[in-house]
């Protein structure tokens, strides 16, 4: 077994869960980007905003410019930050040479929380490989007598 595989069913478990940098795989250049999720509601609310202005009164496109960033921020951010979050870790999730690049790029985190209460955490500056190995239950636990 390898670690990947280790860390996803540890990930399936419940028992580590996986960060993403949304910010840094919601940008331009990222795998997992879609720029017309980002760019098409927002621009829409512009362009509804700016008509409303110019047909009806500055105050009709100020009120639909507030609401929709407001409708914005309650139910289209959160649906974009968990689509990234799901398509990221489905990448990384996929292949160690995915996640390693993916980890490289200080994209992934890992926690756990051990039945004994201590934390565990890891970045970029830490082996990944060495979090999942170091677990309990991982199946990678040195046998009695090796040294």
């Amino acid at each position: 077994m390898t670690e990947l595989e280790a860390l996803r069913g540890m990930i399936d478990r419940g028992e580590v869960q996986l960060g993403v940098h949304i910010r840094k795989m919601n940008s331009p250049g990222s795998p997992v980007y879609h720029q017309m999720e980002n760019v098409l509601p927002l621009s829409a609310l512009l362009a509804a905003s700016l008509l409303s202005i110019w047909l009806i009164h500055f105050y009709v496109g100020a009120a639909i410019l507030l609401l929709g960033t407001i409708y914005w921020m309650m139910k289209i951010q959160p649906r974009i930050k968990e689509g990234v979050f799901q398509r990221t870790a489905a990448l990384a999730l996929e292949s160690e040479r995915n996640f390693d690049a993916l980890w490289a790029k200080d994209a992934l985190t890992l926690y756990a929380k051990l039945p004994d209460g201590t934390e565990r955490a890891a970045a970029r500056k830490h082996d990944w490989r060495a979090f999942v190995r170091d677990m309990p239950g991982s199946g990678f636990e040195a046998e009695p007598g090796a040294a």
